[in-house]
């Protein structure tokens, strides 16, 4: 359990672990802040410990000016919202350094959020874009020509270049290829990747997972696809179902998901789905619901291959002793998922 001092150490260090596991609040100032605010620190008899921005603001404490308590966890900045749904709208627009200063922008700022929070620059971003749209123009009967024009590209040469940059196949062969569609979506708990094939939902996982990368090869390979920034005709259902189940408002999902794994992997994944919202399940317990009581170690390794958090709530299988273990979204995550599911049932 987290004591106060353990809580204010943290915040004299400005730990970014605890974002999302306390709020500060100080009795002098009537202000309440996150874990790593920047602002002078408080003595540790002027302070306060709640749980979220909501018990402070009950308890009469004013959000801080300087770390913002009261938006989202790497919440994007307004500008960088317009920018991409600017982008979605007209994929084949180009947007350039020029007319980010004639914006009032500054590139390199720009270039700098795309790179930390994307892995690739603004620019990389746009044309990854552009190579979608003629993608899904192609496959939806469009000749290689319109779909690279009405894609933004100013000639066939540039790209078939392009194309095969990316595919390692020229676009004559896009019939037989296939793109998973990924985009960056923010909710309580931090920032998520969600990703899309023709079938469903194949990822939901948030951004700072250690195992992002394998999970993105394992995809990959699995659908001999290309990952390309884009929409998905599956992502507005998923972000609708996410708003309510943050809201407290829906405790099952409806999207349909596209989870490749083994037969043994598929079975414990549905298993999960079984555990009632606001309920847990011990690992021991889970292998019994799978008729497999010897299988402990084999089904806590396939709920760490759960690529799709939260709809496959790998985070109500605790300990047998009631302590939480294992959760690649972070054991921050897990207590705060439960504590939001149990306060909303």
């Amino acid at each position: 359990m987290l004591t106060d001092r353990m809580m204010y150490n943290a915040l004299l260090r400005k730990d970014s672990s605890f974002e999302g596991i306390f709020i500060v609040a100080v009795k002098t100032t009537g202000i309440f802040c996150r874990p790593t605010c920047s602002a002078r620190k408080p003595k540790f008899e002027n302070v306060v410990f709640y749980k979220t921005s909501k018990e402070a603001l009950q308890h009469g404490f004013r959000p801080c000016r300087m770390c913002t308590p009261l938006d989202l966890p790497a919440q994007s900045p307004d500008y960088i919202k317009k920018l991409i749904k600017e982008i979605n709208a007209n994929p084949s627009k180009k947007i350039k350094d020029y007319d980010l200063f004639l914006r009032g922008l500054e590139p390199n700022k720009i270039r700098r959020w795309f790179k930390k929070n994307h892995n690739m620059t603004f620019q990389t971003f746009q044309r990854m874009m552009r190579i979608n749209n003629a993608f899904n123009m192609m496959q939806s009967g469009e000749k290689v020509a319109g779909s690279a024009f009405d894609s933004g590209y100013g000639s066939l040469s540039g790209f078939n270049s392009s194309f095969k940059n990316i595919f390692n196949e020229p676009p004559a062969k896009s019939a037989a290829m296939n793109v998973i569609n990924i985009k960056r979506i923010e909710t309580p708990v931090g920032p998520m990747y969600i990703c899309g094939t023709g079938k469903g939902i194949c990822m939901l996982d948030f951004t700072d997972r250690r195992m992002l990368e394998t999970e993105f090869k394992e995809l990959k390979k699995y659908f001999k696809a290309v990952i390309l920034p884009g929409e998905n005709r599956y992502f507005p259902l998923l972000e609708k179902e996410l708003t309510e189940y943050f809201a407290g408002e829906r405790k099952t999902f409806t999207v349909p998901l596209d989870t490749p794994g083994t037969d043994f992997q598929k079975s414990v994944w549905e298993t999960l789905k079984k555990i009632p919202y606001g309920k847990t399940v011990s690992y021991k317990r889970e292998s019994e619901m799978m008729g497999k009581p010897s299988a402990v170690r084999a089904v806590a390794n396939a709920n760490g291959h759960n690529r799709v958090s939260i709809i496959i709530p790998c985070h109500r299988v605790i300990g047998e002793n009631g302590t939480l273990t294992g959760y690649g979204g972070g054991l921050w995550r897990k207590q705060w998922l439960l504590d939001f599911e149990k306060e909303n049932l």
